[in-house]
């Protein structure tokens, strides 16, 4: 959906309401698109920690320093 700027000023929280259920609202200057107010995206499941249990292991020389040859290419 498209509208102009005058309208979006006055029916915001129309507007606002149709992008809650997942429209896009494109609003224009002079028939030019300007901006666009879009649904935000949260997440659908909240992280659950040590849910890679055993998937990864952590080296023992995690912490160790990098080998001087690759120091030297993050100084370049």
């Amino acid at each position: 959906m498209e509208v102009n700027i005058h309208h979006a000023k006055i029916h915001l929280s129309r507007l606002l309401e149709k992008v809650a259920l997942g429209e896009e609202v494109v609003i224009a200057k002079a028939g030019k698109p300007i901006a666009k107010l879009v649904p935000v995206r949260t997440s659908a499941q909240a992280r659950k920690l040590g849910s890679a249990k055993g998937i990864f292991i952590v080296p023992k020389d995690f912490n160790a320093p990098l080998p001087k040859n690759i120091e030297d290419s993050f100084r370049k």
